[in-house]
């Protein structure tokens, strides 16, 4: 069965890795002179004891990690950070329902962005960054940044990045995936420092410039602002912020090769990036003649307004910088098919990814052509890379799964009273990472405090299942999993 010592010996390191986190939030706390600094303390503490705990039952581990090990491991530990990420919350009293607390922190690691505080500039300065910071740890993965900081600490790492990395193609840039993580990471800190400096540079405060560098980049939304970036009033900050969340939505692996190799033109070429481009660049002309047409947008205006709209949706960030409720109700149309889409496998953006939306598009088309050539065998290429039937078996698999997701948690919603448009995109958007929904209820630019217990408990489990790629979570609740041979 499970290995049981090895994997308490993992979460418990992974635990001492968050008690360092919450050490830098405590630091700002201390800076800033908050009421939560007595908090972050007391969250250290329990923190480094269950850690320290769970060390103590993983003592003569053998270090290695099974396929099953693996993806029960990745599994649990987004769940465990989860819950020991809800103490300052809970601790300082601004946040007094487990609920609230646990939806809030599952929605940072797993950079939904879909937030329960309706005014976050009330919450003192170290909760704000341990905000942004769950979002920015949780955008490339908490098991794999255990991977690149303490490589030796996790048993069967190829297996665990399999259970926990996005995409249905996983690309290598070493032999070592302790070295490719450390490259990818150092893509994401270069992205982020970038980031916050291009924020400064327009102007914003050292404090914000942070905290939406490390929502930006890890496209996850959390702000610092009830208003998001809209309360700057800056289309300098719109246009910076639109940028880096377009470009963490590209695959960091395939950014790293082409950029740091200097070889824009493989950029270009790439099937995925082309796709991903067109997508945003399509949808964001369609809204765009609506908001001219329709809303008495000027040009730059309607321009400035979709395309932050149409990325801040593709790559499931969730910002905004207008009242998307207030649009035409076509383009919400639009902005579903953009959460369902996500930007590209290998990114920190959520959703279906763009690759798979190519695959299905060659799978549709290949079976058009079988129709008129029964005997043929057709093989399906990407990138010059021919994908095995069973990469097609999965993708179908996939892309069915997350359509019934979709139906039964959106049916048990309107069952219980929420309307039809908010249920749908509720259910899409915690399935995708997404953090905006659509709807009277809950729009774009609210909170989603007034939603019932189950609908955020129901909402939290989705956020897990998204974020690691259905698969991963969902294989525990099957019984061959649990089965000894």
């Amino acid at each position: 069965m499970l290995n049981l010592k090895t994997i308490f010996k993992i979460l418990g390191s992974l635990l001492w890795i968050e008690a360092t986190l919450l050490f830098c939030c405590l630091m700002v706390s201390c800076w800033y002179q908050g009421t939560d600094t007595i908090a972050f303390l007391w969250s250290i503490l329990i923190t480094i004891a269950s850690g320290c705990t769970f060390r103590v039952i993983g003592l003569n581990s053998n270090n290695t990690l099974g396929r099953r090990d693996a993806y029960f491991v990745v599994a649990v530990s987004w769940i465990l950070f989860s819950l020991f990420g809800t103490l300052p919350f809970l601790i300082s009293g601004y946040i007094d329902n487990f609920t609230n607390a646990f939806f809030e922190t599952m929605s940072g690691f797993t950079t939904t962005g879909a937030t329960i505080i309706d005014y976050p500039e009330h919450l003192p300065k170290g909760l704000l960054f341990w905000r942004s910071l769950t979002q920015w740890i949780g955008g490339l993965g908490i098991v794999f940044f255990t991977i690149a900081l303490l490589p030796s600490l996790v048993g069967g790492s190829v297996k665990v990045f399999a259970a926990e990395s996005t995409g249905p193609i996983k690309s290598k840039l070493h032999p070592r995936l302790s070295t490719s993580a450390k490259w990818l990471w150092m893509v994401y800190l270069i992205l982020t420092t970038a980031c916050i400096l291009s924020y400064k540079a327009c102007g914003m405060g050292w404090f914000d410039a942070f905290n939406y560098s490390m929502t930006s980049t890890a496209t996850g939304g959390f702000a610092t602002e009830s208003g998001s970036i809209m309360s700057f009033h800056s289309p300098a900050e719109e246009y910076v912020c639109t940028l880096f969340c377009f470009l963490s939505g590209v695959n960091f692996t395939l950014l790293y090769t082409s950029v740091a190799g200097f070889k824009l033109k493989k950029l270009f070429r790439n099937s995925e990036f082309r796709f991903y481009t067109t997508l945003v660049a399509s949808f964001t002309i369609f809204i765009m003649l609506e908001l001219i047409f329709r809303r008495s947008y000027d040009v730059e205006h309607a321009f400035r307004s979709s395309v932050f709209q149409v990325v801040s949706f593709i790559t499931t960030t969730g910002l905004f910088s207008d009242d998307a409720a207030q649009w035409p109700h076509v383009t919400w149309v639009v902005l579903a098919a953009c959460m369902f889409f996500g930007g590209c496998s290998g990114s920190t953006s959520g959703g279906i990814k763009s690759l798979r939306g190519i695959m299905l598009i060659k799978v549709v088309r290949n079976e058009f052509r079988q129709i008129l050539h029964p005997n043929a065998v057709l093989p399906m290429k990407i990138d010059g890379v021919n994908i095995p039937q069973s990469h097609r078996v999965t993708l179908l698999a996939f892309i069915g799964l997350y359509l019934c997701l979709t139906l039964v948690c959106s049916f048990t919603m309107i069952a219980a009273g929420i309307d039809s448009t908010n249920s749908i995109t509720i259910t899409l958007s915690c399935l995708g990472n997404v953090g905006p929904t659509l709807g009277l209820e809950i729009g774009p630019t609210m909170s989603w405090d007034d939603l019932p217990d189950f609908a955020k408990w129901i909402g939290s489990f989705l956020m897990l299942v998204g974020r690691l790629e259905l698969f991963t979570v969902l294989v525990l609740f099957t019984p061959s999993f649990w089965k000894e041979n």
